[in-house]
């Protein structure tokens, strides 16, 4: 039934949802599916941070610091890539919920199992399960945050939401602290697991409240369905404001419904129709993946390597995560107000020279465990606002019928570049303990993400505080360009 038209609507559903004002029932949303990223901050930072308890003896399995930080890490982003592209497809197949819904139970059971690894090979397996459920997150997640928040405020909001990935990176580094000074070698690390197990099913329960998206409700022939929950968040809002009227809304379209869209379809739009659109895409996802699943899946590698730290690698990771967090915090605004362009732009490159700095000063032996951990706070101080923008980018500027799969793509494209081949590499590098490769590697880092960054300035687009549909109309709206 794939491309089969199933009726012709004229609906105000986007109109309807862009007016809104900010409310508590967006507050359930960005709760409901924005906690997401707190979970895949937790998994990477407590892996990370114990990798060097892992590789004890009398942990339970017989593993290596390095074969934590390079061949599990890489297995945990190709999951994320497979099952971005998996999962992605079936969310624009089957709709938001459903999905957003199973791929959270996938990222349960898997986390679970790997707190009970007895062998390497299990770990492994495991590692790879779970990526592969929070690969499936994003795509799901993304589109639907973009799908139900108003457009004055789905640029920063979109951005804290991505960037609260640190909140979990923060608390992951934290409690591996005492996890791995207070308790038995073999124990630690499994409770540290199951410590992300309990945050997910706490998010299980919240996330049944959210609806699915009316946007997507009614492209697949539920308009009816659509202009229900509409009503209801309308209701919901008004009453909170003393029934008050809200504004009327601006615009209509018509829309030619369609059970589902076909595969080929979605990718000819991608490439054909917006080709300059998929470069940005890449590049903004390859740089920002390089930077961030390159370096610091292997921080607490580097500060064991070279200043020999290992059991509170927690306290620095901390530091970095805060830092990460505030970047969105205090300049996700400005990417509303000053615009896309200049912000994407200013952040992508501004980190690169910070890294470049960071590195030379590591090789010029300059830095201790302290003063290096501060650079990297300024680094992705700036670095983060603009990672969180390539996950905003992809969602906005493709129609809503290829968002998720959208979104998947380029997360599967990008990470599997810089995500699996860069902690592969950097782990051997940092491995040497000579300071001149672990500085290569932060170079490496820091020119990819400038790169990315002019591609920005060159082929980014204008999406500040306008809707969806203006910036790329849906594949089924009346006029829309048809792919041949």
């Amino acid at each position: 039934m794939s491309d089969v038209e199933t009726g012709t609507i004229t609906t105000k559903v986007p109109a309807r949802l862009d007016r809104l004002p900010w409310s508590r029932w967006h507050w359930m949303i960005v709760l409901g599916l924005g906690t997401v990223w707190i979970l895949d901050g937790l998994e990477v930072t407590i892996v990370g941070n114990l990798s060097a308890q892992l590789a004890k003896p009398g942990s339970g399995l017989d593993i290596t610091q390095a074969q934590v930080a390079g061949p599990a890490a890489a297995l945990y982003v190709a999951g994320a890539c497979v099952g971005a592209l998996f999962f992605g497809w079936l969310t624009d197949r089957f709709g938001r919920k459903k999905l957003f819904l199973v791929t959270l139970v996938v990222y349960l059971v898997a986390t679970l199992l790997t707190a009970f690894s007895f062998e390497a090979w299990w770990f492994f397996l495991f590692r790879f399960m779970t990526g592969f459920g929070i690969g499936g997150e994003y795509a799901a997640i993304n589109s639907a945050i973009d799908e139900l928040i108003p457009s004055q405020h789905r640029g920063r909001i979109d951005i804290m939401i991505n960037g609260s990935y640190w909140l979990g990176a923060a608390g992951g580094a934290l409690l591996t602290v005492p996890l791995l000074s207070d308790l038995p070698v073999n124990i630690g690390w499994r409770i540290a697991f199951g410590l992300g197990v309990v945050l997910g099913i706490g998010i299980l329960f919240v996330r049944r409240h959210v609806p699915e998206s009316p946007r997507w409700l009614f492209i697949h022939g539920r308009d009816r369905e659509a202009e229900r929950i509409v009503d209801d968040i309308e209701h919901q809002i008004g009453a909170r404001r003393g029934g008050e009227e809200l504004p009327e809304p601006e615009g209509s379209m018509t829309i030619h419904q369609r059970k589902s869209i076909g595969f080929l379809r979605i990718a000819h739009t991608m490439v054909a129709l917006y080709p300059k659109r998929t470069v940005l895409g890449l590049s903004l996802f390859v740089g920002q993946a390089f930077l961030y699943n390159a370096i610091t899946f292997g921080y607490a590698q580097i500060l064991t390597t070279f200043y020999k730290i290992d059991t509170h690698t927690g306290y620095y990771f901390a530091v970095i995560a805060v830092g990460n967090f505030l970047g969105p915090l205090l300049l996700g605004r400005l990417f509303d107000t000053v615009g896309r362009i200049p912000m994407i732009t200013a952040t992508y490159v501004g980190s690169g020279l910070l890294l470049l700095g960071t590195a030379w000063l590591f090789n010029q032996g300059m830095l201790t465990a302290v003063t290096l951990t501060a650079c990297w706070s300024a680094v992705l101080f700036v670095a983060s606002a603009g990672a969180s923008s390539a996950y905003l980018t992809v969602s906005e500027i493709f129609p809503m019928e290829t968002r998720a799969l959208a979104i998947a793509f380029f997360f599967a494209i990008g990470t599997a570049v810089g995500g699996i081949a860069g902690p592969l590499v950097f782990s051997g590098l940092v491995q040497t303990g000579v300071a001149a490769d672990t500085a290569l590697a932060f170079t490496i880092g820091g020119v990819v993400m400038i790169c990315a960054g002019l591609v920005e300035l060159f082929l980014g687009v204008k999406a500040e505080r306008k809707g969806l549909e203006a910036i790329a109309a849906p594949l089924t709206s009346a006029g829309a360009p048809k792919p041949a």
